[in-house]
């Protein structure tokens, strides 16, 4: 396999360069790197400066008004903007739904929500896991009854990321109660703002609350807002999940974390040498740069046999599997590089306090990250069902 980039895309790559050196704002970039998190309102604004290029939506077709990249065009923009520290773009409604409507939704639908997503009236979130179903998403609880041009929602549904910013939802409700479990589940598109909707933050382990429960009681949902045919669901969740892991590897974000990590490895003293001359440091640091160089190798095989038209199967598991233990690794080592700094975990000086923070500005983001990163385990599936899956379809185990 021939892992160069052709003319053209060596082409779009400076394009997408020059593009980045120009309109992405410096304020963003160290903010992102610095001890500051990003707020609705940079994300916001990141987006629609993508959407001006016409970059926002770059897995949509064009006639959808996205960018109608090809799979590795979408790979060279995701790894050049992490590469320039740019906020990521937030998934649900360009990632996840958005492909959905343009396969399964109405052409009311299409015609109202795409447009939405792409000039940021409408910030989703997505209703999948509920308290216990998880892994086991087909055990869902979380009601819809038919009761004349509306379905009535009564559930819960939890883990639901950045729902506190969100106006909409996108949800997997149980309409019937027939047949096997997958059989029973619809698709619905719920307004947050619709009587009964409960948003409650979940404070997680790094002190943040980007995950939320959100609680419907008596919400009454017009039938119109319901994406292909009743009880078909399941076949919706899937074709999204899809979606969801194609990139979930996270190559983009473990090579800017690696790079991240080296330039603290130059900034840190260890005795009387720099901790990158460090033997053992520098031997940890060499293993996980292999593992990202395979991992790397590996994406753009897949990325390469998607362009051709293939559908990613086990390997996107593989991809999964490998990547998020090499983030957890980088967010180990950069705390173990931080040292003692790394101990007063400062999520004020992180959410926007006026206090300085204690030590460097990466030492501020550093046992945060490491904390909230040991989800990358769990969310998209997690590792243990991602090995099932690889045994079964790949070693016929």
């Amino acid at each position: 396999m021939n892992l160069d980039y052709t003319d053209d895309q060596k082409a779009f790559r400076d394009e997408v360069r020059a593009f980045l050196d120009e309109k992405l704002p410096e304020r963003l970039t160290e903010k992102g790197r610095g001890t500051r998190a990003l707020t609705k309102a940079d994300h916001e604004e990141w987006h629609a400066i993508l959407n001006e290029k016409g970059w926002l939506a770059g897995n949509w077709p064009e006639a959808f008004g996205g960018a109608g990249f090809d799979a590795v065009q979408r790979h060279i923009l995701e790894m050049e903007m992490t590469r320039a520290g740019a906020p990521r773009i937030v998934p649900f409604g360009i990632a996840m739904l958005g492909p959905v409507l343009q396969k399964f939704g109405s052409k009311e639908q299409q015609d109202h929500y795409l447009p939405r997503i792409l000039n940021g009236d409408d910030w989703w979130c997505q209703g999948y896991s509920e308290p216990g179903a998880g892994s086991d998403l087909a055990s869902l609880r979380c009601e819809a009854v038919r009761d004349g041009d509306h379905y009535v929602v009564n559930g819960q549904k939890t883990w639901t990321t950045l729902g506190q910013h969100a106006n909409m939802i996108f949800c997997l409700v149980r309409t019937s109660k027939e047949g096997k479990p997958q059989e029973g589940i619809s698709f619905l598109l719920i307004d947050m703002e619709t009587p009964g909707v409960e948003v409650r933050p979940i404070v997680l382990i790094d002190g943040g609350a980007e995950v939320n429960e959100v609680w419907f009681s008596d919400v009454r949902v017009p039938v119109e807002n319901l994406v292909g045919d009743e009880n078909k669901g399941w076949t919706y969740a899937k074709y999204l999940l899809t979606h969801e892991r194609t990139n979930i590897a996270g190559v983009g974000f473990a090579s800017a974390g690696l790079d991240s990590l080296k330039r603290i490895a130059r900034a840190e003293q260890d005795g009387d040498r720099k901790l990158i001359d460090n033997p053992h440091f520098a031997a940890r640091m060499a293993r996980i740069e292999i593992d990202l160089m395979a991992m790397a190798t590996t994406n753009l095989r897949v990325v390469s046999a998607a362009a051709a038209g293939q559908a990613p199967g086990a390997e996107s598991s593989m991809l999964k599997v490998k990547g998020t233990i090499i983030r957890q690794e980088i967010n180990a080592l950069t705390r173990t590089a931080v040292g003692p700094y790394a101990m007063p975990f400062q999520s004020e000086a992180v959410e926007g306090a006026n206090e300085a923070p204690i030590g460097p500005d990466y030492a501020a983001k550093a046992t945060g990250a490491y904390l909230n990163n040991r989800k990358l385990s769990i969310y998209g599936g997690s590792n243990e069902v991602q090995r099932t899956i690889i045994a079964k379809s790949m070693l016929e185990l």
